[in-house]
């Protein structure tokens, strides 16, 4: 297990970056929202989920650059991490850029 990751958030040498996921599967009404924002919290992150009218859920978070890295991993890991709800068929992320005066991770 890797045991860096609660210092990550601190590390004051990571720049900080923002990346937008868009999840697609059985990610709607399954808890999935939930689950995202208590990792990205875990990860010192910022940011947001949310349902698209699609399917996907849109994934917005900005931190430190290993720890929004780390939350990439978790959206699309296989076999699933930390009893992940829903059944992920695919993530992918889109850099943006970083937005100043962001507190905390919303559901919306």
């Amino acid at each position: 297990m890797d045991t860096s990751r609660d210092n990550r958030a601190d590390d004051p040498t990571q720049p900080d970056v923002r990346m937008t996921y868009f999840v697609r599967g059985t990610v709607q009404g399954v808890g999935f929202r939930w689950w995202t924002r208590s990792r990205a919290l875990e990860l010192g992150l910022v940011g947001h989920a949310r349902n698209l009218s699609d399917g996907r859920v849109e994934v917005v978070v900005q931190g430190p650059a290993t720890a929004v890295e780390e939350m990439g991993a978790l959206l699309s890991a296989s076999p699933v991490p930390h009893r992940r709800p829903g059944l992920v068929e695919t993530c992918t992320g889109v850099p943006g850029e970083v937005r100043a005066g962001l507190t905390g991770f919303e559901e919306r």
